[in-house]
Parts: C-alpha cells; structure tokens; sequence
C-alpha cells in the first residue's frame, strides 16, 4: 500500500514536534497562534537564557491570553490534519469531474449549442448574429 505523502508546511511541524518534544496539542496551539516551526529553537532556549520560559509552557501562556482558555477543544495531530485536508481535496477534486460530466452531458443532450467563454451554454442561434 502507497505511504501518502505529507505536505511540507505540515512536515515542518512534524520535525519541531520531534526536535522540541512537544505535544500534538502544542503544536496545534502554536499553529493556531501562528508560528513559525523554523523559529521555534530561538523561543526554545531557555537553558541558557533563565529569563525564558520553556517552549511548551511559553506556547500554552501565549494561548490563553489569546484565546481566553487553556488548551483547544478539539486536539488533532499534524498526520491526522494531513489525511483530513488530503481527504477533503480528494472530494473537490470529485466534486469538479462531476460538474465538468454534468455540463458536458448538458450540452451533448440540447443539440445545437455551443458553450461560450465563461458565459455559459450559447445557442447557435446566438451565435450567428
């Protein structure tokens, strides 16, 4: 069986979840808040910088003064929101053959029409003036 492949902007985050042992919740909340995954080792030294506090508590502190509450309600790993988005195009990519199937089966059934630029159906009546 084919391993889907994953996006790289989620692959990103799959790396700084490993690199920085945060959680899935974590990640999702640092995602939400709109950081950077390549940024993460800055905000994560606090070893060395004592003033720092450390990356999951400082993500969670930045999540509640945001969003007013602890943690999101609904908490997905980044490979569970990869094959929600990779199901999702699947059905607009479906959705699309079927519109595209039903417009040209529409215009193969009404003899005598020729489908305008954007405009829609065109009847060769239209056509000739």
């Amino acid at each position: 069986m084919k391993k889907k492949r994953i996006p790289d902007g989620l692959r990103a985050w799959i790396e700084a979840r490993k690199r920085h042992h945060l959680s899935h919740a974590h990640v999702q909340m640092a995602r939400e808040l709109g950081m950077n995954p390549k940024k993460l080792g800055g905000l994560d030294n606090h070893r060395q910088e004592r003033w720092k506090l450390p990356l999951p508590v400082f993500i969670e502190e930045l999540y509640r003064k945001r969003f007013g509450r602890a943690r999101p309600e609904f908490v997905s790993s980044i490979e569970e929101h990869a094959r929600l988005q990779e199901k999702k195009k699947a059905e607009k990519r479906e959705a699309k053959l079927r519109r595209r199937a039903a417009a040209a089966a529409e215009v193969g059934a009404t003899a005598g029409t020729i489908v305008g630029p954007g405009l829609g159906l065109v009847s060769e009546d239209d056509q000739s003036s």
